[in-house]
């Protein structure tokens, strides 16, 4: 009767609805990901607009990434004590001011100041994000409410990045960020609507490196920093290859960011499979399988159509990777979710930043199909990183996944 009542409360469990806060959290992921990653397609149009060059309006996106790092750093922490749903609003407040600064910047060094307030903001703003989809996440659905959450980047890259060259055709690429701004101001007013509860930390907020001292924390943090400069460091050269080395229009950029963005998307219908298999089982296989998506872009690279098939898959394996990433270092400790999430932003941006810088050498000197084994390599380093067995770091994430599925 025991086992009956069990199965009847995990299918109940599996079939409850996700809450409506987790769609919200989507959009704010969208409008994030709409501005990080907009600059790009419209920068050619603001560089005319002020008589500079492209070098040089992209340096507001690296000051976007700068700000981001050291915000997540320094300032997530306060988040465990002031709570997730608060912060976050206070960041896309602020957010929606330095884009509305963006829009209205008479030079190219408001901009980038700009863009270095919206990383600020950015970096409180994340950590926050997923801090809140593991906490509204209804039990035994961890996965399913956070990979919803994540298709907020597949939004940001399939209709935020189309839409922003649309937008700065047809009006001004000021209304690129005009727009972004209404939307942030719109996600604010919908996070005053929804409530949840929060399991808010006792203690003063500690210091940013202190959350390394947290069982399990290590290995997790050297998976991601593996993970995400083997994707930058690829992803930020697939387009010059594309155009360089395979002879692909500008329109063919467009086209692998889009399959790649479908790609993510498409496995947010599959992470049902992670809530039942469990994520420390996922997450070795998600990593092995982004090593040999790299591989068979080194074997198959030069041609279009091949590689395109290997950017779809790299989506869908890298979804499940980030996914089950935020599940397992959201269950180290909830009452200090907000710390280690602001130490898994500020470590994907500075290995974002670590991997753009070193594959351009690499991608120069020695080619795309090297730069995709190094790459697979890389991810090789994750996947050892995240199997890694320690029995207190066991014993604290399986106490916080029984803590979330007991809220």
């Amino acid at each position: 009767m025991a086992n009956t009542d069990q199965s009847f409360a995990r299918t109940t469990e599996a079939a409850a609805p996700l809450p409506r806060m987790a769609y919200v959290l989507t959009g704010c992921i969208a409008v994030i990901g709409s501005n990080s990653l907009g600059l790009g397609p419209i920068a050619p149009e603001v560089a005319r607009s002020f008589g500079s060059t492209v070098p040089v309006v992209m340096t507001a996106a690296a000051a976007f990434g700068l700000g981001t790092a050291a915000s997540a750093l320094f300032l997530a922490r306060h988040i465990d004590r002031i709570g997730a749903r608060r912060m976050l609003q206070l960041a896309l407040a602020l957010l929606a001011v330095a884009l509305i600064l963006s829009a209205l910047s008479p030079m190219v060094s408001v901009l980038i100041a700009s863009q270095l307030i919206a990383g600020v903001a950015s970096g409180v703003a994340l950590p926050a994000i997923y801090s809140s989809a593991a906490a509204v996440a209804p039990p035994g659905r961890e996965s399913r409410t956070i990979g919803v959450v994540l298709t907020g980047w597949t939004l940001s890259m399939v209709a935020g990045v189309s839409l922003s060259a649309v937008l700065a055709d047809v009006l001004h690429w000021r209304a690129v960020f005009g727009a972004i701004a209404a939307l942030a101001f719109a996600a604010v007013a919908m996070l005053s609507i929804g409530k949840y509860r929060e399991v808010l930390a006792t203690q003063s907020a500690p210091l940013p490196l202190e959350a390394l001292r947290i069982a399990g924390a290590k290995p997790l943090l050297i998976a991601c920093g593996a993970f995400m400069a083997a994707f930058y460091g690829m992803y930020g050269y697939l387009g010059d290859y594309l155009n360089n080395g395979l002879g692909q229009p500008v329109s063919a950029n467009g086209l692998a960011a889009m399959v790649y963005g479908v790609g993510f998307g498409a496995a947010a219908l599959l992470d049902n499979l992670v809530d039942r298999v469990g994520a420390k089982r996922v997450m070795p296989v998600a990593f092995v399988a982004a090593c040999a998506v790299y591989v068979s872009m080194a074997l198959l690279g030069k041609s279009f159509g091949a590689l395109l098939v290997a950017v779809f898959v790299w989506g869908l394996a890298n979804h499940f990777g980030l996914n089950v990433l935020i599940m397992r270092l959201t269950a180290l400790d909830p009452s200090r979710r907000g710390t280690i999430m602001g130490l898994n932003s500020a470590v994907t941006y500075l290995a974002g930043f670590a991997g753009t810088a070193a594959f351009g050498p690499l991608h120069t000197s020695l080619g795309f199909a090297m730069s995709a084994l190094v790459a697979a390599v890389l991810m090789l380093i994750a996947a050892i990183a995240a199997a890694w067995r320690h029995t207190e770091a066991v014993a604290l994430e399986l106490g916080g996944e029984r803590s979330i599925s007991t809220q």
